[in-house]
């Protein structure tokens, strides 16, 4: 059993790297596609559509759902001080650091991100890509491409989104109780907040975007086995993102902190 289970771990660590190498090799082809003409305005514009202004609701109601709670759980501990004055800048700073991003984020991968694995992943085993090529139309760039550049630009916009609905949720239940007014809410609120915070904010949403993408890609693009395939691929693309997309977080924050000094 030694020598099998010894096999085992060695396959894997060899699947693992290799991988890896696939995968920088995909990166590597996407920057490539990525500056060379012709460029696919109008599936660009398409797929924007498709992974931003159809994600509104959903983005919407999680976001204001996501500012309610907060802010509503934030209180009692706050009312114990005395200091629920305080929770505009407690909300604010939670939402626009950490919650928009990762929340929004977090919806994508599930929603774009399968989305886009099962999408190609259903072109590649029904050998859709492979007519792609033999048609002299380059599927990378105007499958991947035009996708990565969509969640990329859309993600850090829905970032946005999410950040103003959520706002406007804590300030709902910040009036209910004080009956702050909307102007002395939201100068409280940003009077904490500095640009690096925001920057650092709309950073996490470019990378996380990027890596819906192409995680998303990647997987659809080599998915094989068939419908059983399709399905791997969109649960990897779900799995995968989500993951890297906390390693992200980590990262980001450490480099900001060390910045903020």
């Amino acid at each position: 059993m030694k020598p099998v289970r010894n096999y085992v771990i060695t396959k894997g660590i060899d699947t693992f790297f290799t991988d890896l190498f696939s995968t920088g090799q995909f990166v590597l082809l996407f920057f490539k596609e990525l500056f060379i003409p012709p460029y696919e305005g109008k599936e660009i514009v398409k797929q924007c559509y498709e992974i931003g202004v159809k994600s509104l609701p959903l983005i919407s109601m999680t976001g204001f759902i996501t500012g309610l709670v907060f802010t509503k759980q934030s209180r009692p501990s706050l009312a114990e001080f005395g200091a629920t004055s305080w929770l505009p800048s407690l909300v604010a700073i939670a939402i626009i650091k950490a919650l928009a991003p990762l929340v929004t984020s977090l919806i994508a991968a599930g929603k774009v991100g399968s989305k886009i694995g099962a999408e190609l992943g259903s072109m590649r085993v029904t050998e859709q890509i492979d007519a792609m090529e033999v048609s002299a139309i380059n599927p990378v760039k105007f499958l991947v491409v035009s996708r990565v550049i969509a969640t990329t630009l859309m993600i850090p916009a829905l970032t946005l989104y999410t950040g103003l609905v959520a706002m406007l949720g804590a300030y709902l239940n910040v009036h209910t109780n004080e009956a702050t007014s909307f102007v002395a809410f939201f100068e409280s609120a940003f009077q904490k907040i500095s640009f690096l915070d925001i920057f650092s904010s709309m950073t996490k949403a470019i990378v996380y975007g990027f890596t819906i993408g192409i995680v998303g890609c990647y997987q659809g693009f080599n998915a094989t086995q068939g419908t059983e395939g399709v399905g791997k691929a969109a649960n990897s693309s779900v799995v995968i993102s989500m993951f890297l997309i906390f390693v992200e977080e980590i990262l980001i924050v450490q480099i900001t902190n060390s910045i903020r000094g």
